[in-house]
């Protein structure tokens, strides 16, 4: 967490000596037709991709002054082109941003102190920026919508790749779970709710909301702000029932104690600004006693008999009906590869597995259900599972036998890039392009300076403008 909080704030400072540099000793680093990229436009996206952990590179800001280069040529031909983009995206992504950067910081007020301005000020500021990004993407959009790779397409990229080059993967699972919580009985959760009454009356007779937050909220990441979330509206990924809850109050009142999946909440009002709030709360969070797990067990079990032994129930639909996990229940109970998010796949390389899913998983047969199993997750939470092996691809060179979809993926995206690619050189050519001096030794950007008389007529006509 101080290593994230570290780097927000690193990416502030930048940000902000970006900012006093636009005002003072900016400088123009690249112009495309009418349209300049400044060297604080540059230096800010550079604090964006330090803060993002990457190791300072000088070389990405050539990389970046040719992307924001490319950007422009888009979005200029996107008015040609008439291709928009609907303001309420723009405001959508503009508020996307700043909720991640207000969780970052911590606080709204805390991000306000650092920028040095407030929120509303600074989603002006950077609100046309975003705007060009759309309409850029959309353009890029237009130009290769059409694009598509024939299975002789495929075939012919993979044989281009030298058989040093082939990408290897590792041993890749396809797996199911149904996941039962234990759970805590109306009298087991009682004693947890009493807490947080006890607390809510201590407020209500005067003690400090903050001091006792930082002192009993079992929330780590609001705890240490005395409680307080920042401004948030509907669509922040609040508990339903807080989000219900906080919409309803006034400013300065004090819910009542109420339950969401975390545990027992009160909270309070700070401050209401048209559709966005800010609150603090206090959270106590019930912990599982040995007669909940043991009923949790009692229930895997008795599914674990239906699906294998009595074969009264298939796997999915046992997932359906009896599973605890939210992410998983209403897709058969399959596992998702979190890191190919676009695709949705379901076929997990068994490194990126929970190493306690991974070594019941090693044991199993494909077809097999396994025999419900105690885990314990990051959050020191613990579950017992059952498990269900579709299939397992052993780790492999790429082959088209095996990997056709994820070679289409790539042969597919080669294509694209080589459209733009080619889209770019045709245009370059009829659009004024001048680069810094300072930036002309980039290898990417090497013969970018425009020397055609029709780029420099172009040139003209837009400063004449």
């Amino acid at each position: 967490m101080r290593k994230i909080t570290y780097l927000f704030f690193s990416f502030i400072l930048i940000a902000l000596t970006a900012s006093a540099q636009k005002q003072t000793l900016d400088k123009v680093a690249g112009v495309v037709g009418g349209s300049i990229v400044l060297q604080s436009d540059i230096e800010s996206t550079y604090a964006q991709y330090l803060s993002s952990g990457m190791q300072p590179d000088p070389a990405a800001k050539c990389t970046i002054l040719q992307r924001l280069i490319v950007q422009k040529l888009l979005a200029q031909q996107a008015v040609i082109d008439s291709v928009t983009v609907n303001e309420d995206d723009v405001d959508a992504e503009v508020d996307r941003r700043m909720r991640a950067m207000i969780r970052n910081a911590g606080s709204q007020e805390r991000l306000e102190q650092f920028l040095g301005r407030s929120v509303v000020q600074y989603k002006d500021e950077i609100r046309p920026d975003i705007k060009e990004q759309l309409v850029a993407n959309k353009m890029q959009g237009k130009i290769t919508e059409k694009v598509s790779v024939t299975p002789q397409e495929v075939e012919r990229f993979f044989n281009k790749i030298p058989k040093d080059s082939l990408p290897s993967y590792n041993k890749e699972v396809e797996v199911a779970q149904i996941m039962f919580q234990p759970k805590l009985n109306k009298e087991e959760k009682a004693y947890y709710k009493q807490k947080a009454e006890d607390l809510r009356t201590r407020i209500k007779n005067g003690e400090d909301f903050g001091t006792l937050a930082r002192l009993y909220s079992q929330d780590p990441g609001t705890a240490p702000s005395g409680g307080e979330l920042g401004f948030q509206d509907r669509s922040s990924g609040l508990a339903t029932e807080y989000a219900a809850m906080a919409f309803k109050l006034k400013a300065g009142e004090l819910s009542p104690v109420f339950e969401t999946d975390f545990g027992f909440h009160f909270l309070q009002v700070i401050e209401r600004r048209g559709e966005q709030v800010n609150t603090r709360h206090i959270l106590i969070m019930p912990t599982t006693t040995p007669a909940s797990i043991e009923r949790a067990k009692s229930k895997a079990d008795s599914i674990y008999n239906l699906v294998t032994l009595n074969k009264n129930i298939d796997f999915a639909s046992a997932a359906s009906f009896y599973s605890d996990d939210k992410e998983t229940k209403y897709n058969g109970g399959m596992m998702m590869n979190y890191e190919d998010v676009q695709s949705r796949s379901t076929i997990i390389p068994t490194d990126k597995l929970d190493p306690q899913v991974a070594l019941v998983v090693d044991t199993m047969k494909v077809g097999e259900v396994s025999k419900p199993q105690l885990i314990t997750g990051q959050d020191g939470k613990s579950t017992y599972r059952i498990f269900y092996l579709r299939s397992v691809t052993n780790a492999h060179k790429a082959n088209l036998a095996q990997d056709f979809p994820r070679i289409k993926d790539l042969a597919q995206s080669d294509k694209v890039n080589r459209t733009v690619s080619e889209w770019f050189e045709k245009k370059r050519k009829d659009n004024f392009i001048r680069i810094d001096p300072e930036f002309q030794s980039c290898p990417q950007l090497k013969g970018w300076n425009s020397t055609s008389v029709a780029a420099q007529v172009t040139a003209t006509k837009s400063d004449e403008k």
